[in-house]
């Protein structure tokens, strides 16, 4: 009797080690980053992440202006090395704090679960910033993605910058 617990005792380790490596063994993705020199946030060293529900998105945030960072949307290039024709574009939007001049680690989740094989290249770059005071918007992002993941790197994203009417701080009020 204690030689089959022991045996059973012995398998259960094995299976949950070997487990564990499974889930360790996953590399982390490097995404590639087209940066939008005009927007006052820089992304830096973005990577995907597998897990059981889907991908994760680590990256650094970079704010190099005076104004808190309250949110923004990005996209992602899916490029099929085998199939130059297979292009993919994901756009998300993320909500997150950033304070004037500060550079934060974070993650986001996709919850698009995507099917990589390990030969495609990813290009990640950023549409819209949203902070307290104003609203910077990249004129056709799409456009400037397209053309920079087909190779022509003359084209340079213009930004629009607009004031935040709506998660602008209160004024106070002045009364005479």
């Amino acid at each position: 009797m204690p030689m089959k617990l022991a045996i059973r005792l012995g398998l259960m380790l094995a299976l949950s080690l070997s487990g564990a490596q499974a889930q360790s063994s996953s590399v982390p993705i490097t995404v590639e980053v087209f940066q939008v020199f005009e927007l006052p946030v820089a992304i830096n060293n973005p990577v995907l992440v597998r897990t059981k529900g889907g991908y994760l998105l680590k990256c650094s945030l970079t704010n190099s202006s005076e104004f808190r960072q309250l949110g923004l949307r990005y996209s992602v290039a899916v490029l099929n090395s085998s199939n130059p024709t297979d292009r993919r574009v994901i756009s998300r939007n993320e909500g997150f704090a950033l304070a004037p001049y500060q550079t934060r680690i974070v993650t986001f989740k996709m919850p698009l679960k995507l099917n990589l094989s390990g030969n495609e290249r990813l290009v990640l770059m950023l549409e819209q910033l949203i902070s307290t005071d104003y609203v910077w918007n990249v004129i056709n992002p799409k456009e400037a993605l397209t053309a920079y993941t087909a190779g022509d790197y003359s084209i340079t994203p213009r930004v629009l910058r607009v004031r935040n009417q709506i998660d602008a701080p209160p004024r106070p009020r002045v009364i005479y």
